[in-house]
């Protein structure tokens, strides 16, 4: 793998909205997405050693040249390579990844009644495609890539 892989839940608007706020701060486009629902999170998790089919659909994922992480480690990691100011909330690391987690898999359980779901795939916009490994063949039912534009 030659860029860190970004792999969240394709229906969910709060990990969608995760999706394009990175995207915005990542001019240099270090990171690259795909929908834990599809082919291409299948393919990177089985390239990445993972025992598992995949991770919970409720975890953001960030496989990259260290390995696999899920929740708040994930979310920290990306952080840390976003550059300044972002990458100061590594600090958030003095919690105990226990009591970070916590937090985090509430988030994750109440986000579709929080945010809401789609119910339709959306899109990455032609000018984000590129960083999308699942965008030439994200699947248009409820499980699809939320990253831009209508199908």
């Amino acid at each position: 793998m030659t860029a860190p892989v970004i792999l969240f839940d394709g229906v969910c608007n709060l990990c969608n909205g995760w999706v394009r706020w990175v995207v915005a701060r990542d001019p240099r486009g270090v990171f690259r997405f795909a929908s834990l629902q599809s082919q291409a999170a299948r393919d990177v998790l089985r390239h990445a050693g993972s025992d598992a089919a995949a991770p919970r659909p409720d975890s953001i994922v960030l496989v990259d040249e260290q390995g696999l992480h899920v929740e708040s480690d994930a979310v920290l990691r990306v952080l840390s390579r976003l550059g300044p100011p972002y990458s100061l909330l590594v600090a958030a690391r003095l919690v105990p990844r226990i009591v970070r987690d916590v937090v985090y898999r509430t988030v994750a359980r109440n986000r579709y009644h929080w945010f809401g779901r789609r119910e339709t795939c959306m899109l990455p916009s032609p000018g984000m495609a590129s960083r999308f490994l699942d965008a030439d063949n994200a699947p248009v039912s409820d499980h699809g890539a939320d990253t831009g534009r209508s199908r």
